[in-house]
């Protein structure tokens, strides 16, 4: 992607960075292709852990993590567990509020609007029967997850909102979350 020599700042994103990579993107779209990568390793019990490093995007390989970064999944007590990490279901709440705060971020940005602070408030809602194999009435995962954004920013309420649909119109977490996605799982050969 371009790099430009001039900056323009807004909520710590370099928008002059990012109408550069629009252009680069709208001359090439194969520069909009990534993907990513992760490994993830059971240790014991419910503790299990996670790690990224590399992944492919705007054309090549990225170098810019010299180490992998991991982070630990375990569950509660209650839950067979000894609280060693996040529970996955948890990630997935952190997962769409980052993507969905992000893309509110990076919008309100290219429209030159000053964030003073965003904060998300989760709650998701899941009925263990499913996942215990006790009702095939009952769905494994979320029945449902609300957010509820407290956004103090120089902008009328009306274009906050805006910004929020847009936001969650286009977060790629949101979209993952909300429509099917082919996931492949098989053991290896």
């Amino acid at each position: 992607m371009a790099t430009t020599t001039t900056q323009h700042i807004v909520n710590g994103i370099n928008v002059s960075q990012l109408q550069d990579t629009i252009h680069a993107i709208e001359k090439d779209p194969s520069l909009a292709k990534f993907e990513f990568r992760a490994r993830h390793s059971w240790i014991d019990g419910t503790h299990a852990r996670s790690s990224v490093q590399e992944f492919y995007g705007a054309g090549k390989e990225d170098d810019s993590r010299p180490e992998p970064m991991e982070f630990d999944h375990d569950e509660p007590p209650v839950i067979f567990g000894e609280n060693r990490g996040v529970n996955p279901v948890e990630y997935v709440m952190g997962a769409v509020a980052g993507c969905v705060t992000t893309t509110f971020v990076v919008n309100a940005a290219a429209k030159g609007i000053k964030l003073n602070s965003v904060e998300v408030e989760l709650e998701g809602d899941i009925d263990l029967r499913g996942i215990l194999n006790l009702s095939n009435k009952v769905r494994n995962g979320y029945e449902e997850v609300r957010m509820t954004f407290h956004v103090d920013a120089d902008a009328p309420r009306e274009q906050l909102q805006e910004l929020l649909e847009y936001a969650k119109n286009r977060s790629p977490v949101f979209d993952i979350v909300t429509n099917p996605v082919p996931v492949t799982v098989r053991l290896a050969e």
